[in-house]
């Protein structure tokens, strides 16, 4: 069912120094950030050959991301991002297995404007899953 690794996320504390750390120490190609507010974050996605890390900031009181970092003030990994072709079929044959869909099931755009779904980190060996429909 899934696909490709599209993404690893990283809540970080200060999204300038995570991305500089990323373009200057390590030479990666780095975007410019990216306000979501429907989802409380400002993105930046580190672009790899093979796939991409995305850098998660907060953007508001209200964040998911800003309760993680309150949790774990240095950062650290916060979800893992697998590809699917079709997000309802993927959806529905996860539930018919048990996982828990975060939410009220229905997909959402996520940060490549496409639609995305999480699944419960209890049901994944405590990895918070996003999967994406490409």
């Amino acid at each position: 069912m899934i696909g490709r690794l599209n993404h690893i996320a990283i809540a970080v504390p200060d999204l300038a120094a995570a991305a500089a750390l990323y373009r200057d120490t390590l030479g990666a190609k780095v975007s410019a950030p990216a306000d979501l507010p429907e989802h409380g974050v400002t993105t930046v996605f580190v672009e790899l050959e093979n796939s991409k890390i995305e850098l998660l900031h907060p953007l508001g009181d209200n964040s998911a991301i800003a309760k993680y970092l309150e949790r774990s003030p240095d950062g650290g990994m916060h979800h893992i991002c697998f590809e699917v072709t079709d997000i309802i079929a993927a959806r529905d044959q996860l539930r018919a297995e048990g996982a828990r869909v975060l939410g009220n099931g229905e997909p959402r755009n996520g940060a490549h404007g496409k639609p995305v779904l999480f699944l419960h980190p209890k049901d994944f060996c405590g990895t918070l899953i996003e999967i994406e429909q490409i």
